[in-house]
């Protein structure tokens, strides 16, 4: 799943833009100006930023400037209301990998961020392995011994987090923050929930460690 930063000062058509793109299967954080784009950034590490250039606080450009100073692997798909070529040049010269004129189509907004989300440097390893698990992230592959198992985004999506943490534990407030997005209720059971199904899925015995209070990890 691609993790997607919308960057976009207008609530509503921040608002538009982050359903549409969780509509397609990305996970999507929004914040509403350039400073918060630069923390957020920081945190959640974004395969894809698609930005406004003209925000408040800290400019579009200033925010593109600062997530290149600071190695951020996210392709920046920068958006603005000025159409004019030399605009759209000087977008590009700063940094952002696409460009987008508003107003823009749906569609044509989907294909650029699936493009670019392609285009982003693997951050992990793709293929993850502990005790008899196999996972192959980029073929969404699982396998438990000699056999495969199909799962869901969200079940793929907390396996992949559990193997990657190698033993470690990992939170309850992670797993939400990595798997789903801002968008999703701090006080769901969806965590829970995803685990429950993972562990049958993923037969006996369970390889998931439970530590009430604190997490899981895989032994």
């Amino acid at each position: 799943m691609l993790r997607i930063l919308v960057v976009e000062d207008d609530p509503v058509l921040a608002d538009l833009v982050a359903d549409g793109l969780r509509e397609h299967n990305m996970i999507v954080d929004v914040v509403h100006d350039g400073a918060a784009a630069v923390n957020r950034a920081a945190d959640i590490a974004p395969d894809v930023v698609v930005l406004d250039r003209d925000l408040p606080v800290l400019h579009g450009d200033d925010v593109t400037r600062a997530l290149i100073r600071h190695g951020s692997p996210a392709r920046i798909l920068m958006l603005t209301a000025a159409a004019a070529l030399d605009s759209r040049v000087e977008g590009l010269l700063l940094g952002a990998d696409d460009y987008l004129p508003k107003p823009f189509a749906f569609s044509e907004l989907i294909a650029r961020v699936t493009a670019l989300g392609r285009r982003a440097p693997a951050r992990v390893a793709t293929i993850l392995r502990r005790g008899d698990l196999h996972v192959d992230v980029g073929r969404h592959e699982v396998r438990r011994g000699d056999r495969a198992i199909t799962l869901n985004r969200k079940e793929f999506g907390v396996l992949t987090e559990l193997l990657r943490a190698e033993g470690e534990l990992v939170s309850a407030e992670h797993l939400l923050n990595r798997v789903w997005d801002e968008h999703t209720d701090p006080f769901t059971t969806a965590v829970r929930t995803t685990l429950k199904t993972l562990r049958q899925k993923l037969g006996l015995p369970d390889p998931i460690v439970t530590v009430v209070g604190r997490g899981y990890r895989l032994p």
